[in-house]
């Protein structure tokens, strides 16, 4: 194997790892500061493939395409908020569990509704069609290359967000005591929507942006939601920089072990069952990371030790 074929196949692991962090990140918000298991929060990633899809395919512009991406789930995300998930906060997470999985179907047969049941196809822009040559003669398509840039730029803002601004001071305040924060005097309510809102958003973005990958269809959030579940359990619920190391690990991970698995297997077995048998392996690999992390660290790598 080339050492070309392995830088390539660890960018596009490095890709999917950064839009697994846009998907995780606003999950572990909303877990780690309202306290809520929403398992909705793949069909706000549905939203924003959609509604990309739609003013990408009525306008020509990918840039308004994104723009609309995160209006319209940060839209539905603070609709759903105000509706439905306050009234779920008091109760156990039985309860957010049933609720959020009614969203999911809700979400589901509504874009049905609209859209129909065919895939929609969001086209890469034309400035960022073709390969980039990057050092070491690696050529590596310039729009996975930004996909990893737009999603460290997320990272860096979500950082300066809750560390280095009043909003981020009440939302981590909020994470540590929600009756404190409300006792002296903010809208808890307001923000709530807010760390909603925002959450959505970044799921959105990320619909959009990997719908110019892959086709954009009804349920193509579940999957993603499961992977970004395990991110944040590796990560630590809470952590924004759990959140991104874990989404590069699993999203590295799960690349090169559908790589490498098969061709390690290949040196005992024969092709065909090699093919299986790492196949099979690549696919339980990040659970296995996960597994192992929780051994280690059950709180997660920047999780709060109980």
């Amino acid at each position: 194997m080339s050492l070309i074929l392995l830088a390539e196949q660890v960018l596009n692991g490095l890709q999917f790892g950064v839009m697994l962090f846009l998907m995780a990140a606003g999950l572990t918000l909303v877990f780690g500061v309202m306290g809520l298991i929403n398992l909705a929060h793949g069909s706000l990633y549905m939203v924003g493939a959609f509604a990309a899809a739609a003013v990408a395919g009525a306008t020509g512009s990918f840039l308004l395409a994104l723009v609309a991406a995160l209006a319209a789930a940060a839209a539905a995300g603070a609709l759903v908020e105000v509706l439905v998930i306050r009234r779920l906060y008091g109760r156990d997470h039985l309860d957010q569990v049933l609720a959020t999985f009614a969203l999911i179907l809700i979400f589901s047969e509504g874009t049905r509704w609209l859209f129909g049941s065919f895939p929609l196809y969001l086209n890469i822009p034309a400035w960022l069609s073709g390969p980039v040559l990057l050092p070491g003669g690696i050529q590596y398509p310039a729009y996975r290359l930004a996909l990893i840039g737009v999603g460290l730029a997320v990272a860096l803002g979500l950082h300066l967000l809750i560390g280095h601004t009043r909003v981020g001071i009440r939302i981590r305040a909020g994470e540590a005591d929600r009756e404190m924060i409300a006792a002296l005097g903010v809208d808890i309510s307001r923000l709530y929507t807010f760390v909603f809102a925002l959450g959505a958003a970044l799921a959105g973005l990320a619909g959009a942006l990997v719908g110019a990958i892959q086709s954009v269809q009804v349920g193509m959030g579940e999957p993603v939601l499961i992977l970004a579940f395990v991110v944040i359990v590796i990560g630590g619920i809470g952590s924004i920089k759990g959140a991104l190391i874990g989404a590069l690990l699993v999203g590295v991970t799960d690349t090169l072990g559908g790589l490498l698995l098969p061709r390690l297997f290949g040196l005992v077995l024969d092709p065909s069952a090699a093919a299986s048998v790492g196949s099979a392996l690549a696919a339980m690999l990040i659970y296995l990371l996960m597994a192992a992390v929780l051994v280690w660290r059950p709180s997660g790598l920047f999780g709060v030790r109980a």
